[in-house]
């Protein structure tokens, strides 16, 4: 403490001695009750512990918000279900080398494009395989 700050502190302290030793009995005994009653209702806070201490605040955390955790997993989840299944319909699907041998086989046919366009053709093909 600087030499200024602690004579000023000790000038403070002795003003208000001063003014202790002039107040009246009655007022001192009122005084001593008041404070006497506000240290008995005082409680000292609790020091925080080092440690796991924040491992029982997060237990209660993670059953409070218990539903809205579940909800989301299950929408994760969801969401990993069918980006899965999306990328076993891309490997697992028509390639493009079927695509390839299907137009192959169209523009080699004996038989015309238009053929395969004529709603009629489903019927004939129908018709001659029987």
């Amino acid at each position: 403490m600087n030499q200024p700050e602690h004579e000023l502190a000790k000038k403070l302290v002795q003003h208000l001695d001063y003014g202790v030793d002039r107040l009246e009995p009655r007022v001192r005994e009122r005084l001593l009750t008041a404070r006497k009653a506000a240290l008995s209702s005082y409680r000292a806070q609790p020091e925080p512990v080092l440690g796991l201490a924040w491992a029982g605040q997060a237990m209660a955390r993670f059953a409070e918000h218990r539903l809205h955790h579940t909800r989301l997993l299950t929408a994760a989840a969801a969401i990993a279900v069918v980006l899965a299944g999306f990328a076993y319909w891309q490997v697992t699907g028509p390639a493009s080398n079927d695509l390839a041998e299907i137009d192959m086989g169209l523009l080699t046919d004996e038989l015309p494009l238009n053929a395969y366009l004529d709603k009629g053709f489903d019927s004939w093909l129908k018709r001659s395989s029987r």
